[in-house]
């Protein structure tokens, strides 16, 4: 029976789940685990990201392997989309929220490198370089949906969009969820201090506060976001078909998860471990930032009227 906060079955039927690099280095690392470690994960040098998994990419370099070839030219390709999604958002100077949706779109970015490496079976299962940067994009993939939540708050103009007000509350925030959720994912992956990391039985794979950040806060703040923007747009706006865009952008996110989730196995045994959905999931979510931008700039105007500012 699976808990709140397991990973087991995901590390085992998700290919390329990228927190199941925190796992496999707690059982690798006790003498007493080790040996739980079976099938394409026992050798730790040619192990694809997951614990035990039913199908997974091996690591470059092993019988010809590429990687997750797939995923490592996506995160590239989005890579420059983004880059030009952080130009066309900088030029629109009068554009309520522009500087909250570039330090959105910045993140991001920084999130796609640390995409392309940790779940790119690019480096060796357990190591400690791999764990680190594991729990970094964890920390960085938390402090996104943070950014995003607070693009959708600054929306309402409660408070003005690029002051201090506005900016401080989310740097701040953006620290203390970070380093916290920085925390928790180094905790799981190395026991430091087992207060917010594994369970008592690592073997369980489980881990309640790592679940809490990178599926359940993600979930909840998309949803927000999504609930916050229509009412802005339907409600105060009195607009329709700007609302059309962050639908559209609410089903592609959804169409990312499923693709990794529910295909990820399917691709990769038709691939011969080649592939597997995430390849597709990154190119859904670059989508989704994609629309989300053509939404914002729907509802922003982008410069003063007056020439003279």
């Amino acid at each position: 029976m699976s808990y709140f906060g397991d990973f087991g079955d995901i590390c085992t039927n998700t290919p390329s789940y990228t927190w199941c690099n925190l796992f496999y280095r707690q059982l690798s690392e006790s003498s007493n685990l080790s040996s739980l470690l079976t099938g394409i994960s026992s050798n730790s040098s040619s192990a694809p990201v997951g614990v035990n998994p039913s199908c997974g990419i091996p690591r470059v370099g092993n019988g010809g392997s590429l990687g997750n070839i797939g995923n490592i030219v996506v995160c590239a390709l989005s890579l420059i989309v983004v880059i030009g999604l952080i130009f066309l958002t900088e030029k629109r100077k009068a554009a309520v929220g522009r500087v909250e949706l570039r330090n959105m779109l910045i993140v991001y970015f920084i999130t796609l490198p640390f995409q392309l490496v940790t779940n790119g079976s690019l480096l060796q299962q357990g190591s400690t370089v791999l764990v680190v940067l594991t729990a970094i994009h964890a920390a960085l993939v938390a402090t996104l949906f943070w950014a995003l939540l607070a693009n959708a708050l600054v929306s309402t103009q409660v408070v003005e969009d690029g002051t201090m007000a506005s900016l401080a509350p989310f740097f701040i925030l953006c620290f203390l969820i970070f380093g916290g959720t920085l925390y928790i994912a180094l905790d799981v992956a190395l026991g430091i201090t087992q207060t917010l990391g594994p369970s008592s039985n690592p073997s369980e794979l489980r881990s309640v506060p790592l679940f809490v950040m990178t599926s359940l806060w993600p979930a909840l703040a998309a949803i927000i976001y999504l609930g916050v923007m229509l009412y802005i747009i339907l409600g105060m706006l009195k607009e329709v078909r700007p609302a059309l865009y962050y639908i559209l952008a609410g089903i592609v996110f959804v169409f990312s998860q499923l693709a990794w989730f529910l295909l990820g196995k399917v691709i990769c045994n038709a691939s011969g471990s080649k592939l597997d959905g995430s390849f597709l999931a990154t190119i859904f979510e670059t989508i989704t930032v994609v629309i989300l931008f053509l939404g914002w700039k729907s509802i922003t105007e982008g410069a003063w009227d007056d020439p003279y500012y």
